[in-house]
């Protein structure tokens, strides 16, 4: 008897390859499906496997030919439109708004767990599944919540703090209990042609090429229009000019060509005049920032001690949490962090359990 209707996101992976392997197993009815999001002919080399992409033509057709050894039924949607106006267009728009983007919450946000979700009842499932590296269990209020996956290293809970928590008792994380080469081991014993497929690397829409060339080409702006100057923080000494604003990004050290008695760094860029500030390293630390359109799947006390990530790469810091009720909040760290980036996630969790998180202002 089967466990119930899944719809699951493959992206031509190994690891939503492995998750059909895994809940076909475990006795659900499966339904693959691969959105294409993006013409990677214009921005990828997809002549070669790894070309850095996920859900090119290429990965369509390694996804279809899963469905196929899985015998699972597949569709194809074409989610290009929704893809360029939810992720592109705000990764773009965000670079030149002086922030760093995070267009895999955007992917997250607007179209696996929102227009796929849509999908899922249209097709009658009722449960959705991913690839993803995380899990979902109950917190002690009994809600379910969603936890780090078993492999530290591939956790991905960081990018899924957007998730509506009405939604979590629906999906279904098949590999968040497995460390990635128990994935891969998984999927050979299964017989599945992906098993030594490489991960995508980057942003996918972007692949090994350079982000700046990327919005060039695809944003609608004269580059020359964003030329301006460094300066040196604090005291605004002109140390020469730059190629744009949209190059640099807080933090940054290499790339500027400035030549300088110690290491530069980006400390911030200002949009109303294309200037982009460095200065040593010591003025990218701070113990505090604020956020916007936050997101809470669990109750959190006023001040709470809890441990947040300012970007997925970061391995979490205790910190203080004061919420606001218009849907905005302070963090105060413990310890002061470096390169809190406007434009990321400050991501909160108590223990393994992911309690929600928010736009760094």
């Amino acid at each position: 008897m089967s466990k119930g209707r899944v719809l699951l996101a493959m992206s031509g992976g190994v690891d939503s390859s492995a998750a059909a392997a895994v809940l076909k197993e475990q006795g659900y009815d499966v339904v693959g499906v691969t959105m294409q999001v993006w013409d990677y002919n214009k921005s990828c080399d997809l002549t070669m496997e790894g070309n850095g992409s996920c859900c090119s033509s290429i990965d369509v057709e390694d996804a279809r030919s899963v469905a196929d050894t899985l015998d699972i039924p597949f569709y194809v949607m074409n989610c290009e439109a929704k893809f360029k106006a939810s992720v592109i267009d705000p990764f773009i728009q965000n670079y030149l708004d002086g922030k760093t983007p995070l267009p895999c919450v955007d992917c997250n946000t607007f179209l696996k767990f929102d227009h796929l979700l849509k999908k899922m009842n249209e097709l009658g499932c009722d449960y959705l599944a991913t690839g993803h590296y995380a899990r979902i269990d109950k917190d002690r209020y009994g809600n379910s919540v969603v936890v780090t996956s078993a492999d530290t290293f591939k956790d991905q809970t960081y990018f899924l703090f957007t998730l509506p928590p009405e939604i979590l008792p629906k999906l279904l994380f098949p590999v968040g209990g497995m460390e990635k080469p128990k994935v891969r081991e998984y999927a050979e014993r299964a017989g599945l042609s992906v098993a030594r497929k490489k991960d995508s690397v980057g942003i996918c829409f972007v692949g090994k090429g350079k982000y700046a060339e990327f919005m060039e080409e695809h944003g609608n702006f004269d580059p020359k229009t964003k030329q301006g100057v460094f300066k040196q923080y604090p005291d605004g000494k002109i140390l020469g000019k730059h190629r744009g604003i949209h190059h640099y990004t807080y933090g940054q050290r290499r790339g500027l060509g400035l030549s300088h008695h110690e290491p530069l760094f980006v400390i911030k860029t200002d949009v109303s005049d294309n200037t982009v500030w460095v200065g040593p390293e010591k003025y990218l630390f701070s113990q505090r920032l604020e956020m916007n359109n936050t997101h809470w799947h669990t109750q959190l006390e006023e001040g709470e001690i809890v441990d947040v990530k300012i970007r997925y790469a970061h391995s979490g810091a205790k910190a203080r949490v004061y919420k606001n009720e218009n849907g905005t909040a302070k963090i105060e760290f413990l310890e002061s962090q470096r390169a809190i980036t406007p434009g990321q996630a400050a991501v909160v969790y108590r223990d393994n359990s992911l309690v929600g998180g928010g736009w760094i202002l």
